[in-house]
């Protein structure tokens, strides 16, 4: 039950997350939005390390560079795919995709579930497709390049989220201090070798920092989310972040919600009980 309340939590920030500099990625060039994101994310966990604490042994290390990596590739292709638009369609594609190969890790891995957990696990993936629903009259329909972008930026935090639940269980929040400077670096790194190309628009510096600070919160939740149980599960529920982006979509930017995603959002919520009782 602590499992699912914190991956319900990392689902929450991540969704708000994901607004928030999708919105900003529409202000500036993406990387400008990352460039800002990023080191408010890491500012955050150096925080949190006088209270979690940090052990930076080699596999932590290792672990955490590969996440940070991820993670730059992951805020680059997210934040563009959701300034294209329309995000009520492409923020359930992307999550569809980071969920699938957490799935297949922890089952390999000799992850095992109940007859409740059985059930409701593939029925938060539908419910994940069912958000996705936009399709109806007059639903905005993506262009294959914000698709690609998508389904990229599903794989990059995928990975990102595997490689933070391989590192070692008592290493704080190493992991995530560890990947969080060394997306910085590749963020700042690219910036550079681009800086003819990002434009001379200001980044919303406000709406991408709390995007960082979000998404932060988001990988520490997910993070004791998965050291206190299952990443099939954990990786699943987190997974429904779409969730936060599409209300907050439709509130803000009057994006349309169509019916199969209020469906979507009411069998989320009856999956998240099944996978309680697991």
């Amino acid at each position: 039950m602590i499992a699912l309340l914190l991956a319900l939590g990392s689902s929450l920030a991540y969704g708000c997350a994901d607004f928030l500099g999708g919105l900003g990625a529409r202000k500036a060039h993406v990387l400008r939005t990352v460039m800002v994101a990023a080191p408010a994310s890491l500012m955050v966990e150096l925080l949190l390390w006088p209270f979690l604490g940090a052990s930076f042994d080699t596999s932590t290390l290792a672990w955490g560079a590969a996440s940070g990596v991820a993670s730059a590739a992951a805020f680059a292709l997210l934040y563009r795919t959701l300034a294209i638009g329309p995000m009520n369609v492409l923020s359930p594609v992307t999550a569809l995709v980071s969920a699938a190969l957490p799935v297949g890790v922890g089952l390999l891995q000799g992850e095992h579930l109940t007859t409740a957990g059985l059930a409701g696990l593939p029925l938060a993936l539908v419910a994940v497709v069912l958000v996705s629903a936009g399709h109806g009259a007059g639903a905005a329909r993506p262009s294959a390049t914000a698709l690609l972008l998508a389904l990229g930026a599903g794989a990059a935090i995928a990975l990102q989220l595997v490689c933070l639940h391989q590192a070692p269980s008592d290493s704080g929040v190493a992991p995530l201090i560890t990947g969080r400077a060394v997306s910085s670096a590749v963020t700042l790194a690219a910036a550079g070798l681009l800086r003819r190309r990002l434009g001379s628009e200001r980044p919303a510096y406000a709406m991408s920092a709390a995007a960082g600070v979000l998404d932060s919160v988001a990988n520490l939740l997910f993070l004791l989310a998965a050291r206190s149980g299952d990443l099939t599960i954990v990786a699943v529920v987190t997974a429904l972040y779409p969730a936060g982006t599409v209300l907050l979509a439709r509130g803000v930017l009057a994006e349309r919600i169509h019916r199969g995603q209020l469906v979507g959002l009411g069998t989320a919520a009856v999956a998240v009980s099944l996978l309680a009782l697991t």
